[in-house]
């Protein structure tokens, strides 16, 4: 019989630090900066959403990690939110084996600045030939829009197998479906006069102006 080397499986902090070099190496990733968010707090990394999936050979490499942890739940349906988690979408919709489609959700705020999610009819009618549905957003924040999500699928009548992201912003936030992130990373941030940045003196890099709170907001 042929000899068979055990492959050994990579811790997950391993792991994760090598998916982590990944952003670094797409320029989504800041760290050891001085950064102000645009909400005013301070931090030291950033995940610069609009460079995540610049690179075609990255974006598709992520979308291939995402697609190969769900590799063995039967999916009918890939479903995103906006530009840049529909670049990853699509990508996980390619590689995943099962062939889904893809679809978009349109996110909008209502005047209460709550988060809502809907279809266009010509994607509805998907649901029909097969409501297994991966959900795949890049940016995890509040969780907010992935919930709205999940409230979208379980009101097709579809059910959701699964969740992937790049980047979530807490590990204690959960859901009731499986998640998996290429990277879960509690990242502080601080009011300006808590920030230890500033107390050591250690200028501000990076100042993000105009436009929602990137940080807060969830994508």
């Amino acid at each position: 019989m042929p000899n068979r080397e055990k492959v050994t499986p990579i811790d997950e902090a391993i792991l994760e630090r090598l998916n982590r070099g990944i952003l670094l190496r797409t320029g989504a990733y800041k760290t050891d900066d001085h950064i102000v968010l645009r909400s005013g707090r301070h931090t030291s990394e950033y995940v610069a959403k609009a460079l995540v999936t610049t690179e075609p050979t990255f974006t598709e490499g992520l979308g291939g990690i995402i697609a190969d942890r769900f590799s063995r739940f039967p999916v009918d349906l890939v479903l995103t939110t906006g530009y840049g988690a529909g670049l990853l979408g699509h990508c996980v919709a390619r590689a995943h084996p099962g062939r889904p489609r893809f679809i978009f959700a349109t996110k909008e705020k209502t005047g209460t600045k709550r988060t809502e999610v809907s279809l266009v009819p010509e994607y509805r009618a998907f649901f029909a030939e097969g409501g297994r549905v991966l959900i795949v957003e890049d940016i995890v924040t509040t969780g907010e829009t992935v919930r709205e999500l999940i409230k979208l699928v379980e009101s097709m009548g579809g059910q959701v197998v699964g969740i992937g992201a790049i980047w979530q912003r807490s590990t204690r936030m959960k859901f009731k479906y499986p998640c998996f992130t290429v990277v879960a990373r509690d990242v502080p941030t601080f009011a300006p006069d808590e920030c230890p940045m500033c107390r050591q003196g250690i200028p501000v890099t990076r100042t993000l102006e105009g436009g929602p709170a990137d940080e807060e907001s969830d994508d």
